[in-house]
């Protein structure tokens, strides 16, 4: 075959595999990124402050198999290490009917948010070696966080808003990346600060519930409140509506956290 034939056989097939892995990506899962590295931060970093003398000795031991990585850190590793047999991990989907989890319906063969949080910190309290015991803390840490954005058990139809387009702060985005990380970059403050805020706001009573399914159960209800879902342009009454909703759950997350490492490590 002439050169020049061969040039264009050879483009003719990069055009059809380009177009096919186009394909493929349009048809892949959205993928879904709880908070953003900040917001999983502040709730690992107010978890941390509340920590009790032996969860905080016990926590920094396994850390110790790292040096240098303390909670915050290690707070959004489980994003960072994503894979396909991971990815439904972060997520719980609910029907727009109803905000009762149920398992079987909910999350077959424990494949959602809520069965691998509670496996993980089955595991996190188990005598497994160490090394499992700290990529399970890791999880852990990470897991809370994704389970108390609202977004993160909401509905499949749209992938948890992630097909829900919206514009806001004057760009195109969509109501998931608007929850993870577009409302929380709007304060302009830094994860210390947010902290040290935020651990002085009341939080409600019902913060000392530790049952992981009831974390999920009221993050779907939140997204089903009348106007979570805006018009498509995302106007300074959603924002100043839904901004202390959102402060509310990272603290809420932060003091669950705490607890559930807190009782764990007695």
């Amino acid at each position: 075959m002439p050169i020049v034939q061969k040039e264009i056989a050879l483009k003719l097939l990069c055009s059809v595999l380009l177009r096919a892995f186009m394909g493929v990506l349009l048809l892949a899962p959205v993928a879904a990124l709880a908070w953003g590295a900040q917001g999983h931060q502040v709730v690992a970093t107010l978890a941390q402050m509340s920590l009790t003398p032996e969860a905080g000795a016990a926590v920094n031991r396994l850390l110790a198999l790292e040096p240098g990585q303390t909670l915050a850190f290690v707070s959004t590793w489980a994003d960072e290490h994503r894979d396909p047999a991971t990815t439904a991990w972060h997520y719980v989907n609910f029907p727009k009917a109803s905000c009762s989890y149920e398992p079987a319906r909910d999350c077959p063969d424990g494949n959602c948010v809520v069965g691998a949080l509670n496996k993980q910190l089955e595991i996190l309290a188990s005598g497994a070696p160490d090394s499992e015991r700290l990529l399970a803390l890791k999880y852990v840490v990470h897991l809370v966080g994704d389970v108390h954005q609202p977004l993160h058990a909401g509905y499949a139809q749209d992938r948890g808003g992630n097909r829900y387009q919206v514009q806001a702060f004057g760009e195109g985005t969509n109501l998931h990346s608007l929850w993870d990380f577009g409302m929380i970059r709007n304060l302009h403050v830094d994860t210390t600060k947010m902290s040290a805020r935020l651990r002085m706001t009341p939080l409600p009573s019902s913060r000392g519930e530790l049952d992981v399914a009831r974390f999920a159960e009221e993050s779907c209800r939140i997204v089903g409140m009348p106007g979570f879902y805006p018009e498509r342009k995302i106007d300074e009454a959603y924002i100043e509506r839904f901004t202390p909703i959102m402060e509310q759950r990272l603290s809420i997350a932060g003091a669950r956290l705490a607890g559930l490492l807190n009782r764990l490590f007695k």
